[in-house]
């Protein structure tokens, strides 16, 4: 018995010592791997987004080299004097459209064209020789050129022309010589500085002169300046850089428009001498309540005036038969219907002739606060719109 048991106690002592080697050779293992750095993560065989280059913006071109070239177009069918750069439609014989072609000058004008299209090219210099047989011309749209340069003959070719548009181009002066018989002369978003003597002395048909957004002073209005323009319904000086109110303007003139200009004060009596007056714009100029004399304003053919961003104080008094008047953005504080009205606020027996007759008032901007005062209903009866 003792010694079948021997074999069984020796193979236990065996297990006894095989386990605590492998308990240390497990926690080994373990040990290692705790301590052992993570191998990072495998390279992406993903491709990389591919960055974005901004967007340069591309400079206007300046040299002539750098333009885009001219649009030519196919032979005119119908009409063989039709240059290649210019579309003739066949429903308006008469018309010439060469708009939007980056051309550099202008192409030959048939005889045939009475209205003529070029905005929108990249026109530098204007000269006679495409206009020597276009006398039957009425209307030319030289808009949004570089035109810098006019040729003084150019206007003998072409004596029956009524609208000028050259807006948007680089002008330093009123082109010479135009025609007597124009009309319309649009002349805005140059760089006018200068106004030769006697440039509009012939132009007695002109109806509207447009010479807003340049850069005209006082001293380039001359005393005769104006001279001529017996017929001038529209005078447009807005955002030029005129300091005081033009002089010698045509008495006939219905529409006068003097945005954006650093205007002061007004002459007295000035708007005396214009019979036909309805329509003065003042607004963004630096006019005060010491730069508006009283009665300034009271002139009966006045209908629309805008006085919007300047510096006043208080309403100035105005004629009983305007009927738009624009006072916003300025340092009103206060309005008293009694110091404005032509006749007593409460008064009930007055003839419906009588009573003012304006109709809108735009007083917002300024430090007043609802409500309207009562004697400002009682007096502008006809008002339809007031903004405060």
């Amino acid at each position: 018995m003792g010694t079948s048991c021997r074999p069984g106690i020796r193979t236990m002592k065996a297990g006894f010592g095989f386990y605590p080697l492998l308990i240390l050779l497990l926690l080994s293992v373990a040990w290692g791997q705790r301590t052992r750095p993570r191998p990072g993560r495998p390279p992406s065989t993903r491709r990389p987004l591919p960055t974005r280059r901004p967007i340069v913006p591309q400079p206007e071109p300046k040299e002539p080299t750098d333009f885009p070239p001219p649009i030519l177009g196919p032979p005119s069918p119908m009409f063989p004097d039709c240059p290649r750069e210019c579309f003739c439609p066949p429903s308006y014989p008469e018309a010439l459209y060469c708009e939007n072609r980056n051309l550099r000058k202008v192409p030959v004008i048939p005889s045939r064209i009475h209205y003529l299209y070029l905005q929108n090219n990249y026109i530098d210099e204007v000269t006679a020789e495409p206009f020597l047989n276009a006398t039957e011309l009425r209307w030319i749209n030289m808009d949004n050129n570089r035109i810098r340069r006019v040729d003084r003959q150019v206007f003998d070719k072409i004596p029956k022309l009524l609208f000028l548009y050259m807006g948007r181009n680089n002008l330093k002066e009123v082109p010479s010589d135009l025609p007597s018989s124009l009309e319309q002369l649009r002349l805005s978003h140059n760089q006018i500085s200068k106004i030769p003597t006697g440039v509009f002395s012939k132009l007695t048909h002109l109806a509207l002169l447009d010479l807003h957004h340049n850069k005209i002073s006082d001293s380039d209005l001359g005393k005769n300046i104006f001279r001529g323009l017996k017929n001038l319904v529209q005078l447009n000086l807005a955002h030029n850089i005129l300091r005081k109110m033009p002089s010698n303007v045509p008495q006939n003139i219905y529409q006068l428009f003097l945005d954006r200009n650093n205007i002061e004060e007004i002459p007295n009596d000035y708007f005396q001498n214009f019979p036909n007056l309805a329509f003065v714009r003042l607004n963004y100029n630096q006019l005060s309540d010491k730069g508006i004399p009283k009665m300034v304003f009271n002139v009966s053919n006045l209908l629309d005036l805008h006085l919007a961003h300047n510096k006043l104080t208080t309403v100035p008094a105005f004629n009983h038969m305007l009927e738009h008047l624009y006072l916003n953005n300025n340092n009103i504080e206060a309005i008293d219907g009694s110091e404005l009205c032509p006749f007593p606020v409460m008064t009930t027996d007055i003839d419906e002739n009588d009573l003012p007759k304006l109709r809108y008032l735009r007083l917002d901007g300024n430090h007043l606060h609802p409500p309207i005062p009562m004697n400002v209903i009682m007096c502008f009866r006809h008002l339809k719109s007031i903004v405060i």
